[in-house]
């Protein structure tokens, strides 16, 4: 099976002005005509890659990628410490989504999202079920304090030495209590060496924890301090503030997915994001079917899991006459 898509370039690039002083960055691509599809990206704070153009048919899709706000080509950008996170929430992010789909006319869309983007991509959809034709998840996650605190505590049963190089990151009185927030304070310091060290560190748990499988090397992202920086305040703001969800809203509200097609997909390796999420997820979604990849972590660009979502987004491809 083909894994990934061949390489292709935007048709069309543009900044979209989501107030608070934000200028999402967003690009088209593929098949003007096409089925609308929009990808979210992970992180908070990853960013769009070229590389998930690659996941849709580009003679059958009209591919809509952006960058959340803070990160990637919008601005302003959060590696700036002056810049403000306090308009910056899954439902300003949200908001976002529904503004760019409107920008573009688009009258309903196919939605993928990946890791943070699982979050975001049911938060979306259990607001606006009417604009969403699709939902495609891999490496499942909900946004549960529950979730956090697996990645940010308990997982040091997992990789005992990286996890105490992690909390110990942080001052001693504040290494039994919330990491992300005690990591959020030092990523808000005016000093800029306590903030890169701060950065370094999230981030080097962030390899830790992702890249467990045999072949998996360090993320090169890593090694750029504007993305290190990004990606360090984003998560952190977002994670110490229960990513603005109630405790397992969306597996509750799940019901409000009722009759919108979705393909779940997890690895079965996955350590970051225990497979218990998307199994809760399943059976709280009926319209919803579960592919558990064996073999795989939580690298969605891993073919155990790129297969599963091409094929997915093959099929629903096929909803959408002009673009056969």
């Amino acid at each position: 099976m083909r894994v990934v898509y061949p390489e292709i370039d935007p048709y069309e690039t543009g900044y979209l002005d989501t107030g608070d002083g934000n200028l999402v960055y967003w690009e088209t691509c593929g098949n003007p005509a096409g089925k609308p599809a929009v990808y979210l990206h992970g992180g908070p704070g990853s960013g769009a890659s070229a590389y998930a153009r690659r996941y849709f048919d580009p003679a059958r899709y009209r591919i809509v990628l952006f960058d959340q706000r803070g990160c990637g080509r919008s601005e302003p950008r959060a590696s700036d410490p002056a810049v403000s996170l306090d308009h910056n929430t899954t439902w300003h992010l949200t908001a976002d989504i529904e503004r760019l789909r409107e920008h573009l006319g688009v009258e309903r869309w196919l939605v993928y999202g990946i890791s943070w983007g699982s979050v975001l991509g049911l938060a979306y959809a259990q607001q606006h079920p009417g604009r969403v034709s699709e939902l495609v998840i891999a490496s499942v996650t909900a946004g549960r304090r529950r979730e956090t605190d697996w990645i940010t505590r308990e997982m040091g049963r997992v990789l005992p030495g990286q996890w105490e190089r992690f909390r110990d990151g942080v001052p001693e009185a504040e290494r039994d209590g919330d990491l992300p927030t005690a990591y959020a304070r030092l990523l808000a310091s005016a000093d800029p060496a306590i903030r890169e060290q701060a950065a370094r560190d999230w981030c080097d748990w962030e390899d830790a924890h992702v890249n467990v499988l045999p072949g998996c090397g360090p993320d090169p992202r890593y090694a750029d301090p504007v993305f290190r920086m990004t990606f360090a305040r984003l998560v952190t703001h977002y994670w110490s503030h229960g990513s603005w969800l109630e405790e397992g809203q969306l597996l509750r509200e799940a019901g409000k997915l009722a009759g919108i097609p979705g393909v779940l997909v997890h690895g079965r390796l996955d350590v970051s994001s225990p497979l218990e999420t998307a199994w809760a997820l399943a059976k709280a979604w009926p319209d919803a079917e579960l592919t558990i990849a064996g073999g795989v972590g939580h690298a969605a660009g891993d073919p155990g899991i790129s297969d599963v979502v091409v094929a997915a987004l093959d099929r629903f491809a096929a909803t959408h006459p002009e673009a056969r």
